[in-house]
């Protein structure tokens, strides 16, 4: 992380050793420090204040943001999200910005909605227990969310290939002043993950992810200033779609666009893919599902669809780096940080097992037979 001018680099301490960080060429703040502590009679006085809605809330998880469930009165939900105290009003702007372009141009898309506060904005600054924070007013979609579902079917994975293609066809040209703001899940920066290869246990299992990072920097890195960018969501995990509790197959709505940033086009279908690889049997035909409906409705370029092998990796690689480093900073958060890393091991060892050749030529093919390769 590079210091902001006037302060000198942060050292951190960690399993009794400093770990500097001053190499990072991002602000990894957000992901370092602790949300606040807000009580439910906190947040809901700041419901009733500046949105004059008043119901029972449930506390959620979140990585960066303090997140509460709202059950109002006549049975309806909303979802109030209390920034990160470091938290850029810009950047939270950004987001909401987004989520507004998606329901105008693609109003039937189920993704989340932004509510506005009683003087009419998207978001209001707030303090609580000392913290200035922003609060926002979101939609709550009930049903399932996605990781709870045991397997999904081949119908469900075209469902959302398509769903996050036309996402990303209405955010095509969007663009925001805080767009391109630095951020550690960006796939473009792994080459910067290596240092937390150090909170991984020796073994096996790291070798895969320096592999992948050595991959990602050989083949990707050289690439990088020619492809096709633009604003993404880049965090479609299975924690993140909310899925019909009765039919699993159906898509109720796409969660949390905390992770938007301006990148490659392809690195979008990457994040989305990887967690759609199988554990045994076929591993890579589910996400052949998701990559193939994805570039139906939105099309990809070959040079862009070449780089799959290596973006597959490289997310579950970032993913193992990044909450494994987290978790030891705050081991109180540890359940929620590691939420999805049994799954990304598994389907690390999955992809790492096929030939690289075997996984371009399969998702050329299926692509293919779409009839838009």
């Amino acid at each position: 992380m590079m210091a902001p001018a006037g302060r000198a680099p942060v050292s951190r301490q960690i399993r009794g050793r400093v770990m500097p960080l001053e190499n990072f060429a991002i602000d990894d703040s957000l992901l370092e420090v602790a949300p606040a502590h807000v009580s439910d009679a906190q947040a809901g006085e700041v419901l009733h204040r500046h949105f004059g809605l008043s119901g029972t809330l449930e506390k959620l998880g979140g990585e960066r943001d303090l997140n509460f469930r709202v059950l109002l009165p006549d049975g309806a939900s909303r979802l109030l999200k209390l920034s990160h105290p470091l938290e850029n009003p810009d950047v939270v702007d950004f987001h909401n910005q987004a989520m507004r372009c998606i329901a105008l141009r693609d109003p039937a898309l189920p993704v989340q909605r932004v509510h506005t506060s009683l003087a009419g904005e998207h978001f209001v600054r707030v303090e609580a227990n000392g913290h200035r924070m922003l609060a926002r007013l979101l939609s709550f979609v009930d049903g399932m969310q996605l990781h709870r579902v045991g397997r999904t079917t081949q119908t469900f994975r075209r469902s959302l290939g398509a769903s996050l293609a036309r996402l990303d066809v209405a955010l095509e040209g969007f663009d925001h002043p805080a767009a391109r703001h630095t951020l550690l899940w960006d796939m473009q920066h792994a080459a910067h993950l290596r240092p937390l290869l150090a909170h991984l246990e020796p073994g096996q299992g790291r070798a895969l992810v320096e592999q992948s990072l050595d991959q990602f920097e050989a083949r990707v890195v050289p690439t990088m200033a020619g492809l096709r960018r633009q604003v993404i969501h880049n965090d479609m995990n299975p924690h993140n779609i909310i899925v019909d509790a009765d039919n699993p197959d159906v898509l109720r709505n796409i969660l949390d666009f905390g992770d938007m940033v301006h990148a490659p086009l392809i690195n979008e279908v990457a994040v989305a893919a990887s967690y759609h690889l199988g554990h045994d049997g076929d591993a890579l035909a589910p996400a052949l599902d998701v990559i193939a409906a994805y570039h139906q409705h939105n099309p990809l370029a070959h040079e862009e669809l070449q780089l799959l092998p290596e973006l597959l990796r490289t997310r579950l690689a970032s993913a193992l780096c990044i909450n494994s480093w987290r978790a030891q900073l705050h081991p109180e958060n540890r359940g929620y940080i590691h939420r999805n890393s049994q799954r990304a091991w598994a389907n690390l060892a999955s992809i790492a097992a096929l030939l690289r050749a075997e996984i371009e030529n399969r998702i050329l093919a299926a692509c293919s037979r779409e009839g838009r390769a």
